[in-house]
């Protein structure tokens, strides 16, 4: 089902370049709140920047794409060092669209990855590529809307779980 995750991560951190070489992935689409940061900050931790490193390292491509607003998500993704894409409509995959042709790749080498199944799994879903679904950063949310998501993302959860799934670490 287009709704349930295809992998899971504990944290952002826990995606390696290996395991995107095995899948043919060349560029990852990260979200910004509870995927990179918590809900809302603009700090970064140092084990996110030591990620990002390591991806830029091992030659993986790397950009922004979030439902934010520029204001939200210019100041960290250039205290950070990456292009952006701020609203991104997600679920709906427009966003997608303009981070690959920036990007320069294909569908089949770039991966989504986010914390949300109603924006970020269902966009890339929706595109055709692959979602790396993290467990959010924070526990807190400030958005009403997403905090209602969030009631309802356990049923697709369980089903990745049914389905033999695990929480990569």
């Amino acid at each position: 089902m287009i709704l349930t995750p295809e992998y899971i991560f504990r944290n952002v951190e826990a995606i390696r370049p290996e395991f995107l070489a095995q899948l043919g992935v060349k560029a990852l689409v990260l979200d910004v709140d509870n995927t990179l940061t918590g809900d809302g900050s603009q700090q970064l931790d140092a084990s996110v920047q030591a990620w990002l490193d390591a991806m830029r390292a091992a030659g993986v491509s790397l950009t922004i794409v979030s439902n934010n607003t520029a204001r939200r998500v210019r100041p960290f993704a250039g205290r950070i060092g990456l292009d952006f894409v701020p609203l991104a409509c997600k679920p709906l995959p427009l966003g997608l669209m303009a981070a690959r042709r920036r990007l320069g790749v294909a569908r089949r080498e770039m991966a989504m990855v986010g914390d949300q199944i109603y924006t970020d799994r269902l966009a890339a879903g929706l595109y055709g590529i692959r979602c790396l679904y993290v467990l959010p950063r924070t526990p807190h949310e400030h958005n009403r809307g997403v905090r209602l998501k969030r009631k309802l993302e356990p049923f697709w959860v369980d089903r990745y779980f049914q389905k033999g799934g695990k929480v990569y670490e």
